[in-house]
């Protein structure tokens, strides 16, 4: 049953603190309390009250996610406004928790935070959340804004050692690669325990007594993962791509007779359209047969979506007789462009995976754009050439 906390004016939240002789009490009808650094007095509606510590007030959150997180989420993941979708860093609780409740730690990225909550219902506990610039913990954690030193600061600043008497954080698995452990412990008194990767195992996670099984360490890409992060991926590019498609549409005017519009009319937004699928070849297709596109390259996957777009392309061109390709050079140099393209794009795609490493990419990266480049400029100057054949 989703339990959550009521907001203060209807009842209030007295649990007993253990480590001192203070309580914690309901903010109804107390007014002389210092609120931690960081923190304000929250009016969003997802906070359902307040509760009072000896370290100051602290916003109660609740765990159901109402329509707007979930258009708020939609509208991050399509990247409208994504890096302003985020909450004050600071400390906050879930349900009614007192000094031996666990603390997690998560990212200011509020489709993260969101995640997060949504899997507490039914249990008391505090949500630490620290400044990642509006980032994810993995993409932050790489970065270093989900790092050693924030968290630090972070449980410093809220004075959290009078919040708990417990000195346990518990991390999530992916934010491990930013964070120093015995720094951390050194530094401020509290030892880190990293959590599951996945929120939905956090409830199983601490009935067994913080201890994870096999299946919670296991990282799981799957094909709804990959799909839903599709969006982000092609959303920044829109503008680019829109760009290059007008551009070879204008180019098609070229012709034996000189530039014509009527070619453009024509042969215009065919050739727009057949970059704009090869792009999506690598931003889409790549991603969500990721398992089953041969060789271990980004790259080289979107290549291989590039590849199996062009013959079904073909294919089509030729059973239909819709004549997609003006001739034959222009098909061979489309055989070129569309490969090279969808490799670029699947390439992108190792910035939203989960287990590409940024030696790795780098690599890659040295090898597959002087070949992507080298095939996508060859195929623009058959394409023209085709143009007045």
């Amino acid at each position: 049953m989703n339990v959550e906390s009521k907001n203060v004016d209807s009842e209030p939240i007295i649990p007993r603190c253990a480590c001192c002789t203070t309580d914690y009490r309901s903010s109804a009808g107390e007014s002389d309390n210092v609120q931690p650094p960081g923190q304000r007095e929250y009016v969003e509606r997802w906070v359902t009250g307040m509760i009072s510590t000896p370290s100051g007030n602290v916003p109660v959150v609740g765990t159901s996610l109402d329509f707007a997180d979930r258009m708020g989420s939609w509208k991050a993941r399509w990247g409208i406004g994504r890096m302003d979708y985020r909450v004050d860093p600071g400390l906050y609780a879930v349900g009614r928790p007192d000094a031996e409740s666990p603390v997690l730690v998560t990212a200011n990225y509020k489709l993260t935070f969101d995640t997060l909550r949504s899997r507490l219902g039914g249990l008391d506990a505090w949500i630490l959340v620290l400044d990642t610039k509006g980032i994810n913990v993995w993409c932050a954690a790489g970065k270093g804004t989900f790092g050693t030193l924030e968290l630090i600061k972070r449980v410093s600043e809220v004075r959290l050692a009078g919040v708990v008497s417990g000195r346990k954080l518990i991390l999530p698995q992916l934010g491990a690669a930013g964070i120093s452990a015995h720094l951390v412990e050194k530094l401020c008194g509290f030892r880190v325990v990293y959590g599951p990767v996945r929120a939905s195992d956090l409830t199983e996670f601490l009935e067994r007594g913080m201890k994870a099984t096999p299946e919670m360490r296991r990282i799981r890409f799957t094909f709804h993962d990959r799909a839903v992060l599709i969006p982000v991926e092609i959303v920044p590019a829109l503008k680019y791509l829109a760009g290059i498609a007008l551009a070879l549409a204008l180019l098609s005017g070229l012709g034996p007779g000189g530039y014509g519009v009527e070619r453009i009319v024509h042969r215009g937004p065919v050739e727009g359209a057949l970059f704009i699928c090869g792009f999506l070849a690598g931003s889409a297709f790549t991603p969500l047969f990721l398992p089953w596109l041969p060789g271990r390259a980004f790259s080289l996957k979107g290549a291989w979506s590039g590849m199996v777009l062009m013959l079904v392309i073909t294919a089509c061109d030729v059973l239909t007789k819709a004549m997609i390709f003006e001739n034959t050079l222009s098909t061979v140099a489309w055989m070129l462009i569309i490969p090279a393209t969808a490799s670029f794009a699947g390439m992108n795609f190792t910035g939203a995976s989960t287990y590409t490493s940024l030696s790795g990419v780098k690599k890659e990266i040295r090898v597959a754009v002087p070949l992507q480049a080298a095939f996508a400029t060859v195929g623009i100057i058959l394409w023209i050439v085709a143009c007045f054949v």
